[in-house]
This record gives structure tokens, C-alpha cells and sequence, in this order.
């Protein structure tokens, strides 16, 4: 049976068979029968790489982190996760360099990440943050709910998202008006420069 593991732009759990580019967590979300009862646990909202030192993990081990697996890394940060710090040491260092550029006055370090990433992902635990853009100047690796779905901003170019991949190209452009999935502080670590992991259907359509 496939696991509802699977986390969409939006942070909702789903069952399909495709395979992701990286896996995270937030928090423990199972009972000790496995079944997911609650959204998420704790601030530190993490995007891994699905193979670190040949660790070995048994999926959705109760009072243990679960496991969800993301499409790509841009989906990851629309949930509202960052890179982890140490299977993608270099990666969490170039987000954290492009965050502090933004927000000098934060906490230093990771608690001053997870607090403002925190707020700006969430209303109430389970209820998303968004807010509205129709600048045409979102940056690239951004995710934004257009005719209730996920759509990828990269360039000048809207991409659908699909759990398999993205599968339909529009123009992006100023006037459009979008609900954006990607948490405020996260957008502006985009706009520093930092850029996330795309799946290659962003490449190939």
C-alpha cells in the first residue's frame, strides 16, 4: 500500500507512487498505530538528501521524526521546510548567508531560521500562511496556487506542478493576480540569490 507521504505545495499529505528528489520532516505527526495525527511538531522544518552515510531508516516510527518525501527542493520550501544542516551542509550555508543578508536583526543561527520561517509559514498549526502578489517580479524557485493548483515560478515562465513532475508551461508576467505558497522570509532568500533544487521536468518542458 503507498504511504500518504508525499507532501504537496500546499503542506498536505498525499498517496501516490511517484518518487521524490529528497525527503524531510517536521516532527513526529504518527500515533503508535502509524496513522498521521497531527500536521506538524516543533519549528525545525527540514528538506534531506534521500541518501546520507548509508543510513538505513524505518518509515513512520512512532514518538521518532516521520518521514515525507518532496518532488523537489522548491516544493519543499513552498511547505514550508529549509535545507538541513548536515546532509546538505553547503546547501543550509548558502541559505543561511542569504537569509541573514535579509534579516540582519534575527536571532543568529538556526533558531533565528526556524523562529521566522515558523511565522511565516503558518497562521495556526495546519492552517498556511500565504498572501497575495501580482507584481510579475516573484523570483525564480518561488510557488504560488493559481486555479487551485501549484505552479513554479521560474523566469518568465509559470510551470504546473504535478506529483510526477511539472507539466504545463504559462507566461509569467506582471497583473496576474496569485496566491504565493512560499513563506515571505523564504521568498526573500530567493531574491538574495539562493537557488533550489528544480526537478528536471523543469528543464525539460
Amino acid at each position: 500500500m503507498t504511504r500518504a507521504n508525499r507532501v504537496t505545495p500546499v503542506g498536505e499529505l498525499i498517496a501516490v507512487p511517484d518518487r521524490g528528489l529528497f525527503w524531510g520532516n517536521r516532527g513526529c505527526l504518527v500515533n503508535d498505530a502509524r496513522e498521521v495525527t497531527r500536521y506538524s511538531a516543533g519549528r525545525m522544518w527540514i528538506i534531506c538528501v534521500l541518501s546520507f552515510k548509508g543510513r538505513r531508516r524505518v518509515q513512520w516510527q512512532p514518538r521518532r521524526l516521520t518521514e515525507v518525501y518532496f518532488l523537489d527542493e522548491a516544493t519543499g520550501m513552498a511547505a514550508g521546510h529549509r535545507p538541513c544542516g548536515e546532509c546538505r551542509n553547503l546547501d543550509y550555508r548558502r541559505f543561511k548567508a542569504a537569509f541573514f543578508a535579509t534579516y540582519p536583526e534575527d536571532e543568529p543561527g538556526v533558531r533565528g531560521i526556524d523562529a521566522r520561517m515558523h511565522a511565516d509559514r503558518l497562521v495556526a498549526r495546519g492552517v498556511r500562511r500565504t498572501y497575495p502578489d501580482d507584481s510579475g517580479a516573484l523570483p525564480t524557485g518561488t510557488m504560488v496556487l493559481r486555479e487551485d493548483a501549484g505552479w513554479l515560478i521560474r523566469g518568465d515562465r509559470l510551470l504546473r506542478w504535478t506529483p510526477g513532475g511539472y507539466d504545463t508551461v504559462e507566461p509569467y508576467r506582471a497583473g496576474q493576480a496569485l496566491t504565493v505558497l512560499t513563506p515571505r522570509c523564504t521568498v526573500a532568500v530567493l531574491a538574495e540569490g539562493y537557488r533550489p533544487v528544480l526537478h528536471p521536468t523543469a528543464e525539460s518542458i
